[in-house]
């Protein structure tokens, strides 16, 4: 299937949010493993109205969102203020020169990659590869970069699907996950940090959405920007990535892992816009 991709240069693109407002009572009902017809109940709907609420995330007929939201485990006021068109802010990317989000799109799925770079060494880095690698690496040949480094959140195939395309590029590139299946040059290792230039990269465990789950965390940036938590799909701008492996320990590992970074800094998810560690703190209705 073809493949459309593209990349970000000075702001952040007006993207929809990965989960609209019947995404989120989906997964919500899922992991609080409440019925359809409980949820619906609570929420003044028939269950076709809950049904097609789910489905398309269009109001046709105003739920109680308290009700249903304290049946579910989400905040009701921030589950309203999804519905009501809460979206983050735009993000203006020349705070971080070298960085360049990567979106690409098959098989029904948009997913987001992200390349950065020292200015000075040249060195790059990318984190998870999407669906295609072309933009990438005309990008890398552009800027006349190095990469020395891929970083995998977690193995599940849209987010690693052009790995191939960017080893035999690059074979010596070296390749960090912290997948037990998968062969990787450095199998991440709490603690561990690389240097990129002036850039200093970590990661911290976020399973959950997949027990390999990993946010590789950004920091000391030359002109002082805030940190950068690539962060996969442990959690999205105003919701978080399915419970594969467990909705507890899924939403645990962002509280412990992602939501203990500083407030300013910026969340690049795996789907869906950017945001930021305050803008989720006060507006993701599952924390």
């Amino acid at each position: 299937m073809p493949c459309q991709f593209y990349a970000t240069r000075l702001t952040s693109h007006a993207m929809n949010l990965e989960d609209h407002v019947g995404d989120i009572v989906r997964k919500a009902r899922a992991m609080s493993n409440v019925s359809a017809e409980a949820a619906a109940g609570a929420a003044g709907l028939t269950p076709p109205e809950l049904a097609a609420l789910e489905e398309s995330g269009q109001i046709t007929k105003r739920p109680n969102f308290a009700a249903l939201a304290n049946l579910i485990g989400l905040s009701a006021a921030k589950l309203e203020g999804i519905a009501d068109g809460w979206r983050p802010v735009e993000k203006d990317l020349s705070v971080w020169r070298e960085l360049r989000p990567f979106t690409t799109t098959a098989e029904n799925i948009i997913v987001n990659c992200y390349l950065i770079w020292d200015e000075v060494s040249r060195e790059a880095a990318l984190f998870d590869t999407g669906w295609d690698a072309q933009l990438i690496l005309k990008t890398i040949e552009e800027n006349q970069l190095v990469l020395r480094h891929v970083f995998i959140t977690h193995t599940h195939d849209d987010h690693i699907a052009a790995l191939s395309a960017v080893r035999e590029k690059f074979p010596k590139v070296r390749l960090h996950s912290s997948s037990k299946s998968a062969p990787v040059d450095q199998r991440n290792r709490a603690n561990d940090f690389i240097h990129l230039g002036s850039l200093r990269i970590t990661n911290r465990p976020t399973p959950g959405h997949a027990e390999e789950g990993t946010t590789f965390v950004i920091g000391t940036w030359a002109e002082d920007a805030p940190h950068v938590a690539i962060v996969g799909d442990a959690i999205f701008a105003g919701s978080i990535g399915t419970g594969n492996q467990s909705w507890d320990l899924a939403k645990q590992k962002v509280r412990e892992q992602i939501f203990s970074l500083p407030l300013e800094t910026l969340i690049c998810p795996g789907h869906g816009p950017l945001t930021t560690v305050a803008e989720e703190k006060a507006h993701n209705p599952f924390f």
